[in-house]
């Protein structure tokens, strides 16, 4: 169980360092009257810094390291 938490998380890490963060379009009312309905095309994005990618990836290897001892 220790093992595959351990490369799950390892695996995260990496991701996370390689890719940052990511961006999508969200459509929002921007007039809503009656009958009348006006919409907007939003680009939202979602970031993240590295050092999370950094932080997951040595919690992966300590817990892969640590489950290898027992």
């Amino acid at each position: 169980m220790g093992r595959t938490l351990g490369i799950i998380l390892i695996v995260l890490g990496i991701v996370l360092l390689v890719w940052t963060g990511f961006t999508y379009t969200k459509k929002e009312k921007v007039i809503d009257a009656g009958p009348i309905q006006v919409s907007a095309d939003r680009e939202k994005s979602v970031n993240w810094p590295p050092y999370v990618g950094g932080i997951v990836l040595i919690a992966g290897v300590i817990v892969f390291v640590g489950s290898r001892k027992k």
